[in-house]
């Protein structure tokens, strides 16, 4: 579990994903949330890098997700995440990435860490700006991508 000023984030449990996957309303997510699921099933040993995270205040509300899209041989993983929509304008989703990237960026296995965003959502644009990500000249399938690397000491 990873702990922030305000927030808990921690791998979902193979129930907790299968629940969230039975209550998405969404095709797309609920479609994106069951390969996430196969991933991390399929990959029990590198499950945090395939699971959903869970966002929660320190109280215990849940408020969004997040997740990394496993690791590849250049120890490089991509990040997405949202905030429900009745806690977005709170800061959590940069306080959430700043949290876990920072973790991820300590984990032996991982050397960056990219994003993708759509170029009209300046809300996820700037929590990768807030968070230390650096625009490359790469394009994906959801937009510009942007990359945060380990630092060498």
């Amino acid at each position: 579990m990873i702990e922030t000023k305000r927030l808990k984030i921690y791998p979902a449990s193979k129930e907790q994903m299968e629940n969230l996957i039975s209550k998405q309303t969404s095709l797309e997510l609920k479609t994106a949330y069951k390969e996430m699921f196969c991933g991390a099933v399929s990959h029990p040993d590198m499950w945090d890098w395939y699971a959903l995270w869970m966002i929660e205040i320190k109280k215990g509300t849940h408020i969004g997700e997040l997740c990394f899209k496993g690791v590849d041989e250049f120890g490089a993983t991509e990040i997405g995440y949202g905030i429900l929509e009745n806690y977005q304008g709170h800061g959590y989703a940069t306080e959430a990435v700043q949290g876990v990237v920072d973790w991820a960026l300590n984990q032996n296995e991982i050397n960056f860490i990219t994003a993708e965003v759509e170029r009209e959502n300046i809300a996820s644009v700037k929590v990768l700006e807030k968070s230390g990500f650096e625009l490359t000249d790469k394009v994906g399938e959801e937009g510009p991508i942007y990359k945060k690397a380990k630092k060498i000491h």
